[in-house]
């Protein structure tokens, strides 16, 4: 071992320009800041259980909400505990929750749609999503998803029939929503992965179905 290596210098192959930070902090990162220090000082809080907490955030995707859907849609019992106990069907699949929220689970029928928002913030269900989406996120998808959700789902190319109700749940601190879309016709015979590959992070926010044409993308 050399001693760069041994002092815990990394040698690279290449030059690079150092890392630099040419945008000031914002508020709300300054305020970020400040409280973990805070938190780290009076020793309720360690810098490694932050990194631990940031590093589980990182590794949730939507794939984990793809699988619940796929469980859904091939097994009626599970099903059933899903649309009564959401959170507790995904812990069954070994989906761990990091924090205290529900998890309701809406299912989309020939006569229902569902739609998820969240009008004060950007509260999303991240223990099976992962992070949102930006749009989700911004003010004009939070406020006219309420008011005209016909209009925005237009816009994502969903035409909702006017004999089809559709619904919008408001995401809170404690409670969050998942939606579980309707099963494409002619997959009847999928496998789980098969169909699991079929929904997308959108599908289960409400703004588009599950389609084939997906698969074929």
């Amino acid at each position: 071992m050399t001693a760069n290596h041994a002092e815990g210098v990394h040698e690279h192959d290449h030059d690079h320009a150092p890392i630099t930070a040419d945008v000031r902090p914002g508020y709300y990162e300054i305020m970020e800041t400040a409280l973990r220090e805070l938190l780290i000082e009076k020793g309720l809080l360690t810098a490694g259980e932050i990194r631990r907490q940031l590093e589980v955030l990182d590794s949730r995707s939507p794939a984990l909400g793809a699988a619940v859907v796929a469980r859904a849609w091939t097994d009626p019992a599970f099903r059933q505990r899903l649309l009564e106990n959401g959170r507790g069907a995904c812990e069954e699949l070994g989906i761990t929750f990091y924090d205290d929220t529900d998890l309701i689970v809406l299912e989309n029928t020939p006569e229902v749609h569902n739609l998820i928002v969240c009008t004060l913030c950007s509260c999303y269900p991240r223990p099976v999503l992962g992070l949102p989406p930006d749009w989700y996120k911004l003010k004009p998808y939070r406020a006219r998803a309420v008011i005209e959700p016909r209009k925005v789902l237009a816009e994502f190319g969903t035409i909702i029939p006017d004999d089809v109700e559709v619904r919008v749940s408001d995401s809170t601190a404690t409670v969050r929503f998942l939606v579980l879309p309707r099963r494409p016709e002619g997959t009847e015979n999928w496998s789980e992965a098969e169909l699991a590959a079929l929904v997308t992070r959108d599908a289960m926010i409400g703004v588009i179905p599950v389609t084939l044409e997906q698969e074929a993308a």
